[in-house]
């Protein structure tokens, strides 16, 4: 099962952004992760639409926008007008969240619901026969740079199970303090897809390249 590798572009150097992405193209990253967050729904402010645009400008890879944000509903067509090519939404953040999700899809745009360490399997069931992509916050939403949280392992592997994932026919990711180690763990429980901030790809001594190509190995 080949790897979904995606840089979470928050962690990026702002300063020095074209390179880096010229960089990370060139590591043959799978595409990009953008952090969308209002203050609300998570207390943190994320990227911003100029820093998308730009990312989408100097890139030809897919991008994936996570909106950490109450009433996605309201942004669809401001983000597929912007050429991402994956959109995720809390459900909690949503009052119809099929409709939203529904919404996604037809403007030709995959569609993934983001869930939280305390969101339930359960609560999420209903939603998964019209999405493309699970994607399961190991950390609390919000902020780079906190501790993996071991109990949401539970929840990965009963996604991960295949009763679920072919009926449902998603893939599923994670997202948070995701180290080279987590990766391989994680990979071979049937997770496909990785967010890769601090704990594997960004402020290492390693070159982008050897750092995805190692992963890649795993």
């Amino acid at each position: 099962m080949k790897k979904i590798l995606l840089p979470s572009m928050m962690l990026a150097d702002f300063g020095n952004l074209k390179e880096e992405i010229k960089k990370l193209d060139e590591a043959d990253v799978t595409g990009y992760h953008i952090d969308i967050m209002d203050g609300q729904f998570v207390p943190n402010f994320g990227m911003g639409l100029q820093d998308l645009e730009f990312i989408r400008s100097a890139t030809d890879k897919p991008i994936d926008v996570h909106l950490m944000i109450n009433t996605p509903d309201k942004y669809i067509d401001l983000f597929s007008n912007l050429g991402v090519n994956v959109i995720y939404i809390h459900p909690e953040a949503d009052v119809h969240p099929t409709r939203t999700l529904q919404a996604i899809r037809d403007k030709g745009i995959k569609a993934g619901i983001a869930i939280n360490p305390g969101t339930s399997v359960e609560s999420i069931q209903p939603y998964l026969s019209i999405i493309d992509y699970i994607m399961v916050m190991t950390v609390n939403p919000g902020f780079a740079g906190q501790k993996y949280l071991d109990f949401v392992d539970e929840k990965i592997e009963i996604l991960a199970q295949s009763t679920f994932k072919d009926k449902y026919e998603y893939e599923l990711l994670v997202d948070g303090a995701i180290s080279p180690e987590k990766v391989e763990k994680l990979h071979k429980k049937g997770v496909k897809g990785f967010v890769l901030g601090s704990s594997s790809l960004f402020g290492k001594d390693q070159s982008y390249k050897e750092i995805i190509q190692e992963l890649k190995e795993l």
